[in-house]
């Protein structure tokens, strides 16, 4: 789970404490937490005295450069949060990465089905790993209609999957995928090839306008509260959603019936009765 709104909302919550300190510890309780790593022993060993010069983020991705020209690369998986916490706190279980930094601050994360990584990387083997292969940005770079509609020309696949798809963009996961196409009135089901003009304006206008709301809200934090904020908050947009969770509920814009069907393996909320299936490429299954 944590998408784009979620790793946003940490980035901001964690920059301004740790931008221009110094880290002064690593620890790292699971060695499956090191498993993107080259060379396992480098994390630390990279990490090491070094300043963090910036705290940025690509897609889904925490991307921390220190002054080195090394980029601590995190990543949240399904299940993981990071908190930043005092160095003297007691650790809470399933703390697998802790980095401790001269202000007597932890930047730990929390993870407890380990699904979340971290790695150091030089610029080189960034630009090797998979996510020198991901796509523009949702948030930050976010393709202009006509450069959106050319990404998804000729494509078959259903728009559902193809946003799910970080090679085409970076950052949309499955709540705010559902929630920009519901806003769109686009099904989740219909060709990404088959959209006209028109389809990419509303997608592209969607996918801000939805990103922006879950940024506001602190992202979305679901009943299993895998996903807080780094001081333990809640984010609140669950309360907003419009589709994603809704299944049985009520359409807020044309009153029909939200249904949940399986897409690629993914379970997809999406109202028949105003998301226009038109073209479609292949069939759901119910």
């Amino acid at each position: 789970m944590p998408e784009l709104p979620e790793v946003e909302t940490t980035r901001r919550s964690v920059a301004a404490a740790i931008e221009g300190t110094q880290i002064v510890a690593t620890a790292v309780a699971r060695d499956r937490m090191l498993r993107r790593q080259p060379n396992p022993r480098d994390f630390s060993r990279r990490l090491a005295g070094r300043t963090i010069v910036d705290v940025g983020r690509h897609g889904k991705f925490l991307m921390a450069t220190l002054d080195n020209d090394i980029v601590w690369v995190t990543h949240l998986g399904m299940s993981g949060r990071v908190s930043l916490t005092p160095s003297d706190a007691p650790l809470v279980g399933h703390s697998n990465v802790v980095v401790s930094v001269d202000t007597g601050s932890d930047f730990r994360l929390i993870d407890p089905r380990t699904f979340g990584f971290v790695a150091a990387y030089t610029p080189e083997e960034l630009a090797e790993s998979t996510i020198g292969a991901l796509g523009r940005d949702a948030l930050n770079d976010l393709p202009r209609s006509a450069e959106l509609q050319q990404l998804l020309k000729g494509r078959s696949a259903p728009i559902k999957a193809l946003l799910l798809d970080q090679r085409v963009l970076a950052g949309i996961g499955n709540i705010y995928a559902d929630e920009s196409l519901h806003r769109a009135a686009i099904a989740p089901h219909r060709a990404g090839g088959s959209l006209a003009r028109a389809d990419a304006v509303r997608l592209r206008r969607a996918i801000k306008t939805t990103l922006d709301h879950a940024l506001r809200y602190g992202g979305t934090s679901l009943d299993d509260l895998a996903y807080l904020l780094p001081d333990g908050r809640t984010g609140e947009y669950i309360d907003r959603l419009r589709a994603y969770g809704r299944e049985g509920e009520r359409c807020g814009r044309c009153k029909g019936t939200i249904v949940r069907d399986t897409i690629r393996g993914r379970s997809s909320y999406w109202c028949p009765d105003c998301q226009d299936s038109g073209g479609s490429g292949e069939a759901s299954d119910l």
